[in-house]
């Protein structure tokens, strides 16, 4: 079929496509995105959009000048490779289509991944994908070679006949300057009564403190207290210490039972607001494992909620902060060696008391792959 690309110039764009997949994520079901060009028309600007077709034929024609409409200069008609007979005539035509137009054909090679040695784990990756085995998958995995990063000499030899469109590709790499480094956390306000949210953090870090220690502050647990507040100043956290606070006190306030961990509990002014529990004058606490100016990331503080009413709580923050503002924060599953070993040994269609010897040579955390004489000790 026929794929849309569309790609970010700058910051104000990406933001633009986070909304825009944000809307089709919402619409779908889970791991599908429900899109129209309509939804891609009211996020076009700072876009550069280019239409990967598989046949010159009339829907090309039409979904192009669509495509066109929305994006004027900005669209272009993706030229690629499928190794199969007739690729020459095809590109022409395509190329001939983009013309009439008036939309800029760009050569692709809808890379899959980065290195000829890699096909074979492609094609593994696709029969996990498709809960297939190796033998079994048939044309689902792609006919040839090909899809991997090209030299631009290979490039340009490869498509001899349409240089323009190759220019034209490194044209569009060059006008997307955006980069993922450019993000950085943005917080709430949380500015309260025209005091800045350093100075209501050291307010409320002080009524904290009283409670917590009715006959009076140690001296150890106040330097420790202005210690935390004066780095917290500097890397700015406030906001987001105020916030977390706001959401503790608010499922206080309604007797939701809630306790925040890790290693926010190495922080004596989390503990004074009551976000968690571990006393600072009774043990021997290292802030920097929490906020550290050296390693410059941002705070992590984890709170628990109880199961049965943390559908409340997450009511109220949408409530208080607007759900525009709010995600739900999934989990990334990633491929760690034992799990790896035992998909692997199922596209392989290997035996599955195999699988589960060759998996337990290896610790499920660990970055080292099982050595050859263990698979050979194996049989």
């Amino acid at each position: 079929g026929t794929t849309l690309v569309v790609l970010p110039t700058d910051r104000p764009a990406y933001s633009r496509l986070c909304r825009l997949l944000s809307l089709g994520k919402q619409r779908a079901g889970k791991g599908e995105c429900d899109l129209d060009l309509d939804d891609v028309a009211a996020h076009a600007q700072g876009l550069v959009a280019i239409l990967v077709p598989d046949k010159a034929d009339d829907l090309c024609a039409l979904q192009l000048k669509k495509v066109a409409a929305i994006f004027g200069a900005d669209a272009h008609l993706a030229l690629t490779l499928r190794r199969r007979p007739g690729d020459a005539l095809r590109l022409y035509r395509l190329e001939q289509m983009a013309r009439a137009a008036g939309v800029t054909p760009v050569v692709t090679n809808r890379v899959l991944f980065h290195e000829p040695s890699r096909r074979m784990l492609q094609d593994v990756v696709t029969c996990i994908r498709e809960g297939t085995t190796i033998d079994d998958v048939g044309f689902k995995r792609d006919r040839h070679a090909d899809r991997y990063l090209k030299a631009p000499p290979e490039i340009e030899r490869l498509f001899a006949k349409h240089l323009d469109a190759v220019a034209a590709t490194v044209s569009i790499a060059d006008r997307c300057r955006f980069n993922l480094d450019e993000l950085s956390y943005q917080y709430p306000s949380e500015v309260n009564e025209g005091r800045s949210p350093q100075e209501t953090l050291a307010r409320l870090t002080r009524e904290g403190a009283a409670e917590r220690y009715p006959d009076g502050v140690p001296p150890e647990v106040e330097a420790t207290l202005n210690h935390e507040l004066k780095l917290i100043g500097i890397m700015g956290y406030a906001p987001y210490f105020l916030t977390v606070n706001s959401i503790v006190r608010f499922a206080r306030s309604q007797e939701i039972l809630c306790q925040g961990r890790g290693s926010a509990a190495n922080s004596a002014v989390c503990y004074v607001l009551g976000i968690t529990a571990i006393d600072p004058e009774r043990n021997d606490l290292l802030f920097e494992r929490f906020v550290s100016q050296e390693r410059d990331e941002p705070p992590d503080i984890d709170v628990d909620f109880e199961h049965a009413r943390r559908e409340t709580v997450m009511q109220w923050i949408f409530d208080t902060y607007g759900r525009h503002r709010c995600a739900l924060v999934a989990v990334v599953q990633r491929f760690r060696p034992r799990g790896a070993v035992r998909d692997i040994g199922k596209v392989l269609g290997l035996p599955e008391d195999m699988t589960k010897a060759l998996s337990s040579q290896v610790w499920s955390f660990s970055r080292e792959a099982i050595e050859d004489k263990h698979a050979t000790d194996l049989g």
